[in-house]
């Protein structure tokens, strides 16, 4: 079964408008599925926060009817919140010491903007870790995003992130290097997904800690890498939650502080993602908009309604076959937990097949 709408929380109205399957809470309580119980720890910056966590949920709901899925934002202190979206958590999100009382099976971490060179030395970190300390012993498997990802594995295997030349910034080529592991199970062997980041964690870093690397891109670098074990945490670099538009909303964010005299010369157009059509667009409107801006007249509105139709989508259905197989892996290793039976011919020591 899908997605059970078992808290008040906008995006599940917002996901059913957009044709996603989501049912009552009185409707899902009455029938004999399975569950799986998902925490989503959203550590977004406000402008994000919404559209990250629509993103996530969406891709837990288009997972094959394997169980009704529970999903439960919550966020932590020492991030940096304006009253409304202080107001928005408050409302709609579950608290972090209720859902350790309840029970977890798997764990979402998104990624967080950073004010300090070292992530130790964020205001989120403690809460961050007591988080990621929790959940090493009580949920099946945690899946990981960008700066979360840079941050658990300097908490876990003392790597350190690097900062790179320049912002890594488009949709990239990747190349699954291990086809046969679970997780990757029917991916296509060569796939795109968005990276959008200032610092990176190399394939040497990863290999030298004992962690695998499972995809990995020429230009983009390491996408997916595993836990020694091949399951407990997932750590992605690469952004698969995104939407066709997201990179696009971030070129918008840099067009405009260019505009406002924050940059001092417009932003590149992220790598591999803008055809050339699309370009003389946004071109366009920086043109327009430096010359308005000039004459003391308002900057035209962005270009949304025109770029927007140019986009593809290169990523999506791959992303939704490895959440997938994730959450798969949690169904079937919490039922292996609960009730002890294997299936004729699994291993007992490794029921996973990893």
């Amino acid at each position: 079964m899908p997605l059970v709408e078992h808290l008040k929380l906008p995006t599940f109205s917002r996901l059913r408008e957009l044709g996603h399957e989501v049912i009552p809470l009185e409707r899902a309580i009455h029938q004999d599925i399975r569950e799986l119980h998902i925490g989503f720890l959203n550590m977004m910056p406000d402008a994000a926060l919404e559209a990250t966590e629509r993103q996530f949920i969406r891709l837990v709901g288009n997972c094959n009817r394997i169980a009704q899925f529970y999903v439960y934002p919550f966020s932590l202190p020492g991030l940096n919140r304006s009253p409304h979206t202080r107001a928005y958590i408050d409302e709609y999100y579950c608290d972090f010491n209720e859902l350790k009382r309840a029970g977890l099976d798997g764990l979402i971490i998104t990624g967080a903007n950073v004010a300090n060179p070292a992530l130790d030395q964020e205001t989120f970190w403690e809460p961050l870790m007591e988080v990621v300390s929790w959940a090493e012993n009580n949920v099946a498997s945690t899946l990981c995003s960008c700066l979360a990802t840079h941050a658990l594995l300097k908490h876990q295997h003392g790597i350190d992130r690097q900062p790179l030349p320049s912002k890594r910034w488009g949709v990239y080529s990747h190349r699954v290097v291990q086809p046969e592991h679970p997780l990757l199970r029917d991916i296509n062997t060569r796939f795109d997904a968005p990276h959008s980041r200032y610092n990176d964690i190399s394939r040497a870093q990863l290999e030298a800690a004992g962690l695998p690397v499972l995809v990995e891109s020429t230009a983009g670098g390491v996408h997916m890498a595993v836990s020694p074990d091949g399951f407990r945490v997932l750590y992605f670099q690469g952004h698969p939650e995104y939407d066709s538009n997201s990179l696009l909303k971030e070129y918008k964010r840099e067009v405009l502080r260019f505009l406002g005299g924050e940059l001092d010369r417009p932003p590149p157009y992220p790598e591999n993602y803008l055809s050339a059509e699309a370009k003389a667009i946004a071109q366009r409107f920086v043109e327009e908009a430096v010359a308005a801006t000039a004459s003391g007249m308002p900057a035209p509105d962005f270009l949304e309604h025109e770029v927007e139709p140019l986009l593809d989508n290169t990523w999506g259905d791959t992303a939704k076959a490895i959440f997938n197989n994730w959450l798969g892996l949690i169904y079937r290793l919490t039922n292996l937990d609960r009730n002890k039976q294997y299936m004729p011919g699994v291993n007992p020591d490794n029921p996973l097949g990893i």
